[in-house]
């Protein structure tokens, strides 16, 4: 088992493709839109993955509601964006439950198709001038409500079994660029740094996965943000990064991410990152084993229809 995760071409699991989980040994598999049909298909989707592999591997997605949502219409609701909670709610503890009740319905629908592993909560404070790739995907301007609503949805999400990933860790907030196209740099004095930036992350430390952001820091992070969970990139694919694909894993693997990642399903670039990815081992194993222990627990029980009435009777006041 090697120390990174890839996604996939399409809907069904190409012999290619099976050739290549079962070569490499990818920790786990990160499903986009291009793999999104229909349910039945993404239980046979996912079923496939883990026989490939022979072993129950974490399946991913990014399903955060708004404008980064995977599953959606016509077979699974369309979730709100994230400042949309903030909105809707008549004070902080609202605010608070209305994320809770909707990344615990998300956990239902991801559990139902054999997806394990969602990339939220955003943590990411939006500052005025920063560029819109974060925009409403932020719970709040405000770091303190952005810390504690993200906690109602990774609560949310590890009630029904899915493990949560923080992201964009120390924070996308005040990037002037989309680190899918260009690489963003902040120079950010230290103190506003902690403040806004590197808060809701901090306060959220003991969540068992964070995604890193694609971004130049004048100042740095994981030591002072006391995380200790399993630690991921953002996709090795965006054109924030430079070198080969080999180079781009290494230096991640070398600057102290754990796991590195790559989305797109293109074969010939992710053959190289899995080169670049050492045998997952040592504190990084630890901290991945860990990282799934909130799927491995018995599921809450939950009452799904009348969550569902709870949250969309909340969510209306702002439709």
């Amino acid at each position: 088992m090697r120390a990174f995760i890839c996604g996939l071409k399409g809907f069904t699991l190409e012999a290619d493709e099976r050739a290549f989980l079962r070569d490499a040994a990818p920790w786990g598999v990160i499903l986009f839109r291009r793999n999104v049909d229909a349910p039945e298909q993404i239980a046979r989707l996912t079923a496939d993955i883990r026989d490939a592999l022979g072993r129950h591997a974490p399946v991913l997605v990014d399903q955060e509601g708004g404008r980064v949502q995977r599953l959606g219409p016509p077979h699974w609701r369309a979730y709100p964006a994230a400042a949309r909670f903030e909105l809707a709610a008549a004070n902080a503890a609202q605010a608070e439950r209305l994320a809770w009740l909707g990344a615990r319905l998300i956990a239902h629908d991801l559990r139902q198709v054999g997806i394990d592993v969602d990339c939220l909560p955003v943590l990411d404070a939006p500052a005025e001038d920063s560029h819109s790739i974060i925009g409403d995907r932020a719970y709040s301007r405000d770091p303190a409500r952005v810390a504690a609503i993200g906690r109602a949805a990774a609560e949310g999400l590890m009630a029904g079994g899915v493990a949560p990933v923080m992201k964009h860790i120390p924070g996308h907030g005040r990037a002037r660029a989309d680190s899918h196209l260009e690489l963003p740099v902040v120079n950010a004095c230290r103190e506003d740094l902690e403040l806004i930036d590197f808060a809701p992350f901090k306060a959220n430390a003991d969540l068992p996965m964070a995604m890193s952001a694609h971004v130049v820091y004048s100042d740095v992070v994981r030591g002072h943000i006391g995380f200790d969970g399993l630690l991921m990139t953002d996709d090795l694919s965006m054109k924030a990064l430079s070198g080969s694909f080999r180079q781009r894993a290494e230096s991640a693997i070398g600057a102290g991410c754990d796991i590195v990642l790559h989305c797109n399903g293109d074969l010939a670039e992710a053959r190289p990152v899995a080169e670049g990815a050492p045998p997952l081992e040592g504190a990084a194993l630890v901290r991945a084993e860990k990282a799934l222990e909130c799927v491995r627990r018995p599921i809450e029980p939950f009452d799904v229809a009348e969550a569902t009435r709870e949250f969309d009777a909340a969510m209306q006041a702002v439709a």
